[in-house]
């Protein structure tokens, strides 16, 4: 392997509340805190360098239309596709419309802020 993905970088309107919906979501805890505003989140006891990226919320946020062209994919590992989906929509995701046709084994939902991601329906061995 020449490389692998360490950190997924996301401008932010809000880096304390989009760090705050991430963390609960991955299970994830804050790492470190830029001079620039940037939180750094990933796996407790691990953080940068493990075997899931930690996700950098950057301030800032350029005007956006239509679908992202990165997105983020989730599978969930202790419990059923429908109810990840409910714990993902208690923590504030809502459901986002894509042109998807309703016949698709994933979920496509948005975080607080509407960056879309994928909950898809493989249930995956904790790390």
């Amino acid at each position: 392997m020449a490389c692998r993905i360490s950190e997924l970088v996301i401008d932010a309107e809000d880096p304390d509340r989009l760090a705050a919906f991430w963390c609960d979501a991955l299970g994830y805890v804050e790492l470190a805190r830029e001079g620039d505003g940037s939180i750094e989140i990933g796996p407790p006891g691990v953080g940068f360098g493990g075997a899931q990226p930690t996700l950098v919320l950057s301030p800032g946020r350029a005007q956006r239309a239509g679908k992202l062209p990165l997105h983020i994919d989730v599978n969930a590992t202790d419990r059923d596709q429908d109810a990840e989906l409910a714990r993902l929509l208690a923590l504030g995701a809502v459901r986002a419309d894509i042109g998807q046709t309703g016949e698709e084994s994933w979920h496509v939902l948005a975080d607080p802020e509407g960056n879309e991601f994928c909950l898809l329906r493989t249930r995956l061995k904790p790390l």
